[in-house]
């Protein structure tokens, strides 16, 4: 796992952020979670195929996603509905694509699959690689992580 492949997510998780919700995204300090990742509330699942090959989990609270999906859709959300996770799994989507874009300007051609939504708490996933890099964010409205598992072909 290459820490290169890091700044193509923060930089895409930064604009899509800005743009879509209009939220700033501060970078915490990267770290490495071995095996089982653990999940909070709302969970998106993103496979990646193609020059590199492995998963992507954006992993929320459910404050957070509650108050993102009110902040695109004007609506109140009270719960983790299909509208909520639909809208979350866009965003995942938006930015997975976005930082494959800017991955692609170092000669990686990669896709992505159709996410998978996660909802619950108290468990933990594996990974497709060994080790996962850990990305933590912040924003004004609450903190998420991206765990990226990725290896070359």
């Amino acid at each position: 796992m290459k820490v290169e492949y890091i700044n193509p997510f923060f930089q895409a998780t930064r604009d899509v952020f800005k743009m879509m919700l209009d939220l700033d995204t501060t970078r915490g300090e990267l770290g490495v979670v071995e095996e089982l990742v653990p999940v909070q509330e709302a969970n998106v699942v993103i496979g990646v195929t193609g020059d590199l090959s492995g998963s992507l989990l954006y992993s929320f609270p459910k404050d957070m996603t509650l108050t993102m999906v009110k902040i695109m859709s004007g609506m109140e959300m009270t719960q983790l509905d299909s509208f909520v996770t639909s809208a979350l799994g866009e965003v995942a989507n938006i930015i997975s694509g976005n930082a494959l874009t800017l991955l692609s300007q170092n000669d990686y051609q990669c896709d992505i699959v159709p996410p998978q939504i996660i909802v619950g708490t108290g468990n933990a996933l594996s990974m497709a690689t060994e080790k996962a890099l850990v990305l933590p964010l912040e924003t004004s409205i609450g903190q998420f992580e991206i765990n990226i598992s990725l290896r070359e072909k």
